[in-house]
């Protein structure tokens, strides 16, 4: 079996693009490496797991990392705050669902109680007093490293996690003339894919097939108008500019944001950020994947439209009915894709300089994360 800790397992993917294969198909669909991939990039590193919309004060949301349960609120003050999902009486999960709460986390097994910074405030009808060296301090929840960038909720199981911020290197300045904090979420939905995480933000990354995969959106967001994004950060990002209206002004309808720069005002950013959030900014609004990889072959999108200025709904609606169809066709795709590495004898192909840049970066930010290697990737020169 493979170690892919190793440099020898990725060695086919570490030099240049022009030189680089594809990932090993084993990536996409054997078990074993899904696990360790789990473990690597999905608990050691920042993984985004919800919207900041969906974590307002007074309510809790669960969701789980690399398998293992957490639970996002907010404390008296408004800063968000992450926990392990289990009483630290006797491991019962806390929280089941998403849901309002008052201000105590309290377990329904003993009715333990925990204040929303994690502390042990309640043990009803147990006896501190009669246990030895009980301290509460010690048996407040374990806490979960969790942040807000780009509007997305990320979590770590990594207690020595870089800073987000250093994470993403430059692109919280990059994008920081748009305002995401202001924006308002409109509307959410949820798609269900027989395809591997990798296979989906690896199609989002590349403009390759847009022509032959997306003939509505190719209108809208043109071959020739694409370039790269790329700033120092893991992130990979590519640019259409300028947006044009298409055939019904899908993308332009919508009143854009208030003081972009010129840049930003005629360009649509398409930014994959390491590992699962994909997020397309057009000046009117926000469109935001995050990817939950449930099995080597099966994943869960949720995507998320948030706005600046609050639409019309029959705009909104026709800017939403656009985005699905353009998702239907990658979705139709990728599970294309995961069918042919599974069942056919695909053992790894070649990469386009020009349109699979990308690509070739997030393989060596998964690569980095297996090997232990803790570097923010070069961005192109200025």
């Amino acid at each position: 079996m493979k170690d892919w800790t190793k440099a020898e397992a990725w060695r086919t993917i570490r030099g240049d693009v022009d030189m680089s294969s594809t990932l090993p198909p084993e990536t996409y669909r054997d078990s074993e490496y899904f696990i360790q991939e789990q473990a690597a990039v999905f608990a050691g590193g920042w993984c985004g797991i919800a919207m900041a919309h969906d974590v307002q004060q007074g309510n809790v949301i669960v969701r789980e990392v690399a398998g293992t349960s957490v639970v996002v609120t907010r404390n008296d003050e408004g800063k968000l705050r992450g926990y392990l999902n289990s009483c630290s009486h006797r491991g019962t999960e806390l929280i089941e669902n998403d849901g309002p709460i008052d201000n105590v986390l309290r377990c329904p097994y003993h009715r333990w109680g925990f204040d929303l910074d994690g502390n042990l405030i309640s043990t009803p009808l147990f006896d501190t007093e009669s246990i030895e060296d009980f301290d509460s301090d010690v048996f407040g929840l374990q806490t979960v490293p969790v942040d807000v960038f780009a509007g997305v909720v990320w979590a770590s199981l990594n207690p020595e996690v870089p800073d987000i911020t250093d994470w993403f290197g430059d692109l919280e300045e990059r994008i920081g003339g748009y305002g995401l904090e202001h924006y308002e979420l409109q509307k959410k939905a949820s798609f269900d894919v027989d395809a591997n995480w990798k296979l989906l933000t690896e199609n989002f990354q590349e403009y390759y097939h847009l022509a032959w995969v997306h003939p509505e959106l190719a209108k809208v967001s043109r071959v020739e108008d694409h370039y790269r994004y790329q700033g120092t950060g893991r992130y990979c990002g590519q640019t259409t500019t300028p947006v044009s209206s298409g055939d019904n002004d899908e993308w332009t309808t919508l009143r854009n944001a208030d003081g972009l720069s010129a840049a930003d005002a005629e360009s649509g950013r398409h930014i994959a950020l390491f590992p699962n959030v994909m997020l397309t900014l057009l000046p009117n609004h926000a469109c935001t994947f995050i990817l939950e990889p449930l099995a080597p072959g099966k994943s869960r999108e949720h995507i998320s439209w948030s706005t600046p200025h609050k639409p019309e709904a029959e705009d909104l609606d026709k800017l939403v009915d656009f985005w699905v169809l353009v998702n239907d066709q990658d979705i139709d795709i990728c599970q294309k894709a995961q069918r042919g590495i599974d069942r056919g004898r695909f053992t790894g192909g070649r990469l386009s300089p020009r349109f699979e840049e990308p690509l070739h970066r997030f393989y060596n930010m998964l690569a980095d994360r297996f090997e232990g290697i803790d570097r923010c990737p070069d961005g192109d020169p200025t």
